[in-house]
């Protein structure tokens, strides 16, 4: 079962689309009208640690690829490329 974490405009007929037809749940987070001033959303630093990482090669700061398909080997091999620096 995968879980998918989306921003409060994913509700409502793109979420049950995803539901039947991955079989995957879909959890939303929303804004909390009560807070005032900067809020941590829960689990969106992983997202954001993420992308600082993968933006640190320079092929892939910018998207120069005309492939989806080159773009996410490329996106694979950074990450395959971290993980063995981790190894070391």
């Amino acid at each position: 079962m995968m879980k998918i974490i989306a921003y409060g405009g994913y509700r409502g007929e793109p979420a049950e689309k995803i539901k039947h037809a991955l079989g995957w749940t879909l959890e939303v987070i929303l804004w909390s009208d009560s807070g005032k001033g900067f809020q941590v959303w829960p689990k969106r630093w992983i997202v954001e640690r993420t992308f600082a990482w993968v933006e640190s090669y320079r092929r892939l700061a910018k998207n120069y690829e005309f492939n989806t398909n080159t773009r996410e080997t490329m996106i694979q091999l950074a990450m395959i490329k971290m993980m063995l620096n981790r190894i070391k």
